[in-house]
């Protein structure tokens, strides 16, 4: 059992993670390139740095000195970081008096972990919540993540993972008995179109959904509902017909789409992407919600 891993957040008293109010533990790793993706320092599961150029202190030079690949330099007096030379050891950020630099994953025990999210044990009990372990991808970390799974399950702590469901089903086999949740993300039916919005195909994340349906787990569906790439009518009918016809019956959860991710892409030298896309109306959420509830789901907007 590996007892430590890469995150690059936590978020306490989160409520869109699974029931109650939880802990979120965010893991670095994805094999997925989801074009909205909100955590896209997420994805590579190495540690990377963020620039929050707007906060560089003018005059101040601390962070160059530090950096022993010599990745970075002022310009106009504005930090410039060369990806090409970063090697994400993070001793700019850990220099930096304004936090313009910033480390984005570091490397942490089981039982630092299972220390900060014991000490909300009492609001746990009071409002049904737990812990969930979300990413980037969290089976990405498959050791890690069952050390964690383990702990929970020690301090009777529920656990709920947020997968995007594409890993080997042997690993969703191995953890389920210590999983209370699986919150499991769903984003288009049409193979081709994944790959061109995910980079991958969707095929073993289907077949895992349908496997994990008839193995019984707790699981709630997760659509992210991004205008222009799974919001057509024969989008979100593919969709809710995939969920009608699995084994079980699973509450669906619709994401409306948002921006925040394109700050964060800035911030990590990646271009934006889906530039002209804006959040959903609230009467594209009703219609999108109308069509999966007439296959019989139960439908929720939002986490």
């Amino acid at each position: 059992m590996n007892s430590s891993g890469i995150i690059f957040d936590i978020k306490k008293f989160a409520v869109h993670d699974g029931p109650g109010i939880r802990t979120t533990v965010f893991l670095k790793g994805c094999p997925l390139r989801c074009a909205w993706c909100h955590n896209p320092e997420g994805i590579a599961c190495e540690p990377e740095i963020m620039v929050f150029a707007d906060r560089c202190i003018r005059g101040c030079r601390d962070c160059l000195a530090s950096c022993p690949q010599g990745a970075l330099k002022k310009v106009r007096g504005v930090i410039r970081l060369d990806r090409g030379l970063c090697d994400g050891c993070g001793a700019c950020a850990e220099i930096c008096p304004a936090e313009a630099l910033q480390s984005a994953g570091r490397t942490v025990s089981v039982p630092e972990i299972m220390e900060e999210a014991a000490r909300d044990i009492p609001f746990y009990k009071e409002s049904g919540g737990g812990v969930t372990f979300s990413g980037g991808e969290p089976l990405s970390q498959p050791a890690f993540l069952r050390g964690l799974l383990l702990a929970c399950r020690a301090q009777g702590i529920h656990a709920s993972v947020d997968t995007s469901g594409h890993a080997p089903f042997s690993l969703f086999e191995e953890l389920l008995p210590l999983v209370d949740l699986f919150l499991y993300d769903l984003k288009l039916i049409d193979d081709e179109r994944h790959r061109r919005y995910t980079g991958i195909s969707n095929r073993l994340i289907l077949e895992n959904l349908k496997k994990l349906s008839l193995s019984g787990a707790p699981l709630a569906v997760r659509v992210p509902l991004i205008p222009g790439v799974n919001d057509a009518d024969n989008d979100l009918r593919a969709l809710a017909d995939f969920c009608a016809s699995l084994p079980g019956h699973h509450p669906l959860h619709l994401l409306p789409y948002h921006r925040g991710y394109v700050a964060k892409r800035l911030r990590l030298g990646l271009d934006a992407v889906l530039p002209d896309t804006a959040p959903p109306s609230s009467e594209l959420q009703e219609r999108a919600g109308k069509v999966f509830a007439r296959n019989g789901s139960t439908v929720i907007i939002g986490g």
